[in-house]
């Protein structure tokens, strides 16, 4: 992501532009708020080492990168820049010869940046819960984080003001850029801290002169809108178009009546209908010759009733009927009115 200007005002302590300054490379570093957020984690744990992948991770983030130089960044993380001239801010270096903490005032006031220390120092309130009692029993919101190159009495200056925080460009801490792993934090440079930036973190192509073998970041597209980039003209012109496809529910078979779908749950079943069909065609020819023998009058092979089955069977009929109970004086009564009713 290339930076919006290539150079940047510098604000002198009296309100006037004083010069124009090339803006670090830095500034141009991709933003990364996961590896911020990561490597915030793991120093703020203060006794371990943040680790990842790569065993310089932690060492080489794009923590100190141009998110501080985007306004609208530092806006919605609740800075107060309205009246700031431009961001990043940076100031004469007369600033670091600064002494008295009226002095500082003046300063902030003169570059637009005293309205967010002024939120900062309304925000203090008692802490919630124990800690309370625990020396530490005020919170207040963060305001403008002073950078400077050179201590002449700038810490000392500016460190009594609440919520504004004092640090040197070359011992940057995540924790003051980015506090609570949150990128946009209201940063004020003096001249020389903000032309060592080139020297401390390098460039894309040169590496850092402090950092042994350390290079800044590449952003691996320089626009990333990639829905535009896709639907650009240029892009839609040499890709094919999309391959439409109907995607239809599948049809279900009834095993029963479909002889491919059965096989596939019992494989036995083309064997058994083989078997039946088999069989049932032997029926069918045994049928057929019995009704031809017996057109002809010839014995079928049908076994018949012998003559003394059928005496037996008569013999016990009669001897059923005289043992029946139909016998009686109720019999007779019953056997007279049965006969009336038949003549009549």
């Amino acid at each position: 992501m290339a930076a919006a200007r290539p150079t940047v005002t510098v604000q002198s302590i009296d309100g006037e532009a004083a010069e124009q300054i090339a803006l670090p490379a830095v500034f141009t570093a991709p933003i990364r708020p996961d590896i911020v957020l990561q490597v915030h984690t793991g120093i703020a744990k203060n006794a371990r080492q943040p680790y990842a992948v790569s065993y310089k991770a932690g060492h080489q983030t794009s923590a100190e990168s141009w998110a501080s130089a985007l306004p609208a960044l530092v806006m919605a993380r609740g800075h107060r820049i309205e009246q700031v001239a431009e961001v990043p801010l940076v100031i004469d270096d007369g600033a670091e010869s600064v002494t008295k903490t009226a002095k500082a005032v003046a300063v902030l006031k003169t570059v637009g940046a005293y309205a967010d220390a002024e939120k900062a120092k309304a925000s203090r309130n008692i802490r919630r819960g124990k800690g309370k009692m625990r020396n530490r029993r005020y919170v207040n919101r963060k305001g403008p984080l002073v950078v400077y190159g050179t201590d002449s009495g700038i810490a000392k200056a500016f460190r009594n003001l609440p919520g504004v925080d004092v640090a040197s460009v070359e011992r940057l801490n995540l924790l003051q850029l980015a506090p609570g792993g949150h990128l946009g934090r209201f940063i004020i440079w003096t001249k020389s801290a903000f032309a060592k930036l080139d020297e401390i973190f390098g460039t894309v192509d040169k590496e850092s002169v402090q950092k042994k073998g350390y290079k800044l970041p590449r952003a691996p597209m320089t626009n990333s809108d990639l829905t535009r980039l896709i639907n650009s003209d240029e892009i839609q012109t040499v890709v094919r178009p999309p391959i439409q496809t109907k995607k239809g529910a599948p049809l279900k078979k009834n095993p029963l009546k479909n002889l491919g779908a059965l096989l596939k749950l019992n494989p036995y079943a083309k064997t058994a209908r083989r078997m039946e069909l088999l069989a049932e065609a032997k029926r069918k020819v045994a049928k057929a010759e019995k009704l031809e023998k017996i057109r002809k009058g010839q014995p079928s092979g049908a076994t018949k009733r012998s003559k003394e089955v059928k005496e037996v069977g008569k013999r016990f009929y009669k001897q059923m009927i005289a043992s029946s109970d139909y016998i009686g004086e109720d019999y007779e009564v019953f056997n007279a009115w049965l006969g009336q009713q038949k003549k009549a």
